[in-house]
Formats: structure tokens, sequence, C-alpha cells
């Protein structure tokens, strides 16, 4: 199953750059055994449309049109709050059952469209604070690294 980081907005080069790159890098490494592949980073442009609604509007028919087809799960702080060997086993009942493809979204600076969140398959929150979207995705990616740790029995993960 591949998996796909989707983000409105460019990530500059930078320590956050490198901390998401070693994360995926790992996952990548650990993820090919697993049959975990990709960890491709989709970013998007953000809209300059004058009003919030309608750049969230046409921010998700970008994002939509980008995406693998297979699950999307939306990262949002209103979404459900998991832990990672719960989120772990989840990416791995998605590969069992034969998905193609995992994609996990950020949102711009306004957040995502209602609309797409409610289509999503999975709304995930990290936590009810606002994060700034480079630390989301360096968290993202460290959790797809730790999740294929978690699958693999390595022990990276050390929960209870």
């Amino acid at each position: 199953m591949r998996i796909a980081i989707a983000a409105v907005g460019r990530m500059k080069a930078g320590p956050e750059r490198e901390m998401v790159a070693r994360y995926l890098d790992r996952a990548i490494g650990g993820g090919k055994p697993l049959a975990l592949t990709g960890f491709d980073i989709i970013e998007l442009p953000e809209s300059r449309a004058g009003s919030s609604a309608s750049r969230k509007a046409d921010e998700a028919k970008a994002l939509r049109a980008a995406l693998p087809e297979g699950i999307v799960v939306a990262l949002d702080e209103r979404g459900k709050t998991i832990g990672s060997e719960t989120f772990a086993n989840q990416i791995g009942r998605w590969r069992d059952d034969g998905r193609p493809a995992a994609s996990f979204i950020i949102g711009g600076a306004d957040g995502l469209d209602p609309a797409f969140v409610s289509a999503a398959d999975l709304v995930l929150s990290f936590s009810p604070l606002t994060w700034p979207h480079q630390l989301v995705r360096i968290m993202l990616a460290e959790q797809l690294y730790r999740t294929t740790t978690i699958l693999s029995g390595h022990p990276y993960h050390r929960g209870d």
C-alpha cells in the first residue's frame, strides 16, 4: 500500500524539512518488507482566493485531484485522537484489506474545507491545540515511521 502526505503549502529548506525527510527515509526502509511504499509528499500551493471559505474550497479541489485512489485521512484538531498502536494497526488493516493507498492530508492556513473533512475516511487529531503545519508534518512523518516499527515488532516503540 502506498503512503502519501498531501499538504497545502510548501516547506522551506531547513531543520523542519530535514526532520521530515529523516523520518520518511526511515519509514521507506522499514515499510518495504511490510508492503508499505511511497511515503511521498505532495505539496500544493495555497489558494489566492479572497475569502477563507473560497480558499478552502479551492484547496480541497486541488487536493482531490492530486490524491492517489484510496483512503483519505484528514488531519484536523476536531478529529479523533488515537494512540500510536491503534494508528499503526489501522494502517495495517487497510493494507491487509488491499487498499491501494492511504493519503494523510494537512490543510492550509485556513484549515480544510468542511465538505472535504466530511468526505474523509478518517479524521484524526494530534491534539485539540492548533499546530504549525511544519510541526504537524514532522509529527506525522514520525508516526508513519513509528507505524513501520510497530508493525514489524522493532523496539523503537516502547508502548505499554
